[in-house]
């Protein structure tokens, strides 16, 4: 045997009202969506200035002198922790695309592969 008390919400609810209710929910559904949609704008607003606060965007110009940061597999065989972190200067001699940047020597002979800007620090001499 179940026993169970009815609730209140239940006792003074017919029909009438029930249906009566859905259809106010579906007129408001609309507005909701919109409240939604600028809750979700402004959010979005909020992460691209945290982002572009934190974040240390590098941009260089085409003929601009370069250091290239020396990966583990480009080290020297021998290499200690006391060895350089960046090669040699390079020259900007092309943009690749959003951050990519092709390089050149400073004898003029092209590098094989393109170089994120985040490998890349300005070269001051």
């Amino acid at each position: 045997m179940e026993i169970g008390e009815p609730s209140m919400r239940y006792t003074h609810t017919n029909e009438a009202t029930n249906k009566e209710e859905l259809r106010v929910n579906l007129d408001l559904i609309e507005e909701r969506r919109e409240a939604t949609l600028i809750q979700m704008a402004a959010q979005k607003q909020m992460i691209e200035i945290y982002y572009n606060m934190k974040a240390n965007l590098r941009y260089f110009k085409i003929g601009e002198v370069v250091l290239k940061k020396v990966f583990r597999s480009t080290k020297a065989t021998n290499a200690g922790k006391l060895s350089p972190n960046w090669e040699r200067p390079y020259r900007v001699r092309g943009i690749a695309g959003k951050e990519a940047y092709e390089l050149e020597t400073m004898d003029g002979k092209v590098l094989p592969s393109n170089w994120n800007a985040i490998h890349l620090k300005k070269y001051y001499f």
